[in-house]
């Protein structure tokens, strides 16, 4: 089945205490290729998050990010720097009794110095229950992800299925206008055969004959007709397959444009030539589509 490489998918579940927020991203790549943004807490399930992803992608970049809000995972302590406290209040009570101040000291005086309290953060280990939603959102966001890369697939074939018909009707008109081009091609080599006859006596007769086969034999495209149609009959039962046909399509792909340079570099025909040049033009395209095929 044909699916792009491109494709997005977002799941966000939670409870009253946690959010998880789960975004899958992929782009064409020649393999399976996966990147992950995740909190610390779910480093160790790393594996196991490959390994989801990959039952719903073969091949291609997939940038996998997660984000979880909320206090469960985060516990906060507050501390007060008892050693800076006391000086404070030293420095302080040495203060009133140098300038013969009266008073006791608010409160809000004394909390207000700097770095008498800090705030320390630890990370608490995510539960099961937690994974358990985490993976859940995790499959949702790859389904997703997966359902556009089949709607863009279609797209794909479609255009595929397209080009596939515009190059088997270039072929069949190359074919066509083959036996023309050659008895033309021919018909041009004995006219060059016997002007040089009347200009030279002839010396070689055995190299002569050998080198007006090789002229004759250069304008058959014969054999590379014959491949150019077995190569489109193979792309065309390969987009029809349901396991990953992308890189099976760009190899038979080069190989229908290493044909259609031989063609144009054995034409004899202007005609042969022009069709070459759709040829060529239409495979190019074929190569950029199908390098965003799974």
């Amino acid at each position: 089945m044909a699916k792009s490489m491109t494709s997005y998918g977002r799941a966000k579940v939670g409870t009253n205490e946690l959010t998880i927020a789960v975004e899958v991203k992929t782009v064409n790549h020649r393999y399976f290729d996966v990147s992950m943004k995740i909190p610390s807490q779910c480093i160790f399930l790393e594996d196991q998050l490959r390994r989801i992803l990959k039952t719903f992608f073969q091949r291609g970049r997939v940038e996998l990010y997660i984000q979880i809000y909320g206090e469960t995972l985060l516990q906060k302590t507050v501390e007060a720097n008892w050693d800076l406290v006391d000086q404070y209040m030293e420095q302080l009570q040495e203060l009133k009794q140098r300038y013969q101040l009266n008073g006791d000291l608010p409160m809000t005086v004394i909390t207000s110095f700097p770095e008498i309290f800090s705030v320390s953060e630890k990370e608490n280990n995510i539960s099961d229950e937690y994974i358990s939603l985490l993976m859940n959102a995790v499959n949702h966001a790859s389904k997703q992800a997966l359902e556009m890369r089949e709607k863009e697939g279609v797209s794909l074939l479609k255009d595929l299925r397209t080009r596939i018909h515009n190059l088997v009707e270039y072929v069949e008109k190359i074919k066509g206008r083959q036996p023309f081009a050659l008895t033309a091609h021919r018909e041009r080599i004995k006219r060059r055969v016997s002007d040089h006859f009347m200009e030279e006596p002839l010396q070689d007769t055995a190299r002569l004959y050998q080198e007006i086969v090789l002229l004759a034999e250069k304008g058959d495209i014969t054999e590379e007709i014959i491949r150019m149609h077995s190569h489109l009959a193979q792309m065309e039962q390969t987009i029809i397959l349901t396991e990953p046909i992308g890189r099976k399509l760009e190899f038979i792909a080069q190989e229908l444009l290493r044909e259609a340079n031989t063609i144009g570099s054995k034409s004899v025909d202007t005609v042969i030539s022009e069709y070459t040049i759709l040829i060529k033009s239409e495979i190019e395209k074929i190569k950029e589509q199908v390098q965003n095929m799974e």
